[in-house]
């Protein structure tokens, strides 16, 4: 079962996330992604475990713990949704959210699409 672990230390390593859930159980892997540009740990991390029971757990007994001098949050990972595309706004008339509107200015962030008044300045 895969655990996501939240609010961490730019410090916390692998080892030091493998031994503190490996008090509850059998670890597979540990997982701290970095950012692209600078290589610095993104605050997060995944760890599996071999059952879920272990999970649930380390789940119940993690989260909320101080490591590090910052209170981690620790629950069930779930799926990544597919929505990370860009774009929207003039063409299906329900606002803003990216992309360009028919006036060449950048959609809002909902609520009324872009590019329906004048613009005075």
């Amino acid at each position: 079962m895969k655990i996501y672990v939240g609010n961490l230390s730019h410090e916390v390593t692998e080892d030091e996330l493998s031994a503190e859930f490996g008090t509850y159980g059998k670890v597979d892997s540990v997982a701290i992604p970095s950012d692209k540009y600078s290589g610095r740990p993104r605050g997060f991390a995944f760890v599996e475990m071999g059952s879920k029971t272990e999970a649930e757990a380390a789940i119940a007994g993690l989260n909320g713990k101080s490591l590090r001098d910052r209170t981690i949050v620790v629950n069930e990972s779930r799926p990544r949704p597919d929505n990370r595309g860009g774009g929207g706004g003039f063409r299906d008339n329900r606002g803003g959210g990216g992309g360009y509107n028919n006036r060449g200015y950048g959609g809002g962030r909902g609520g009324r699409p872009g590019g329906n008044r004048d613009r005075r300045y």
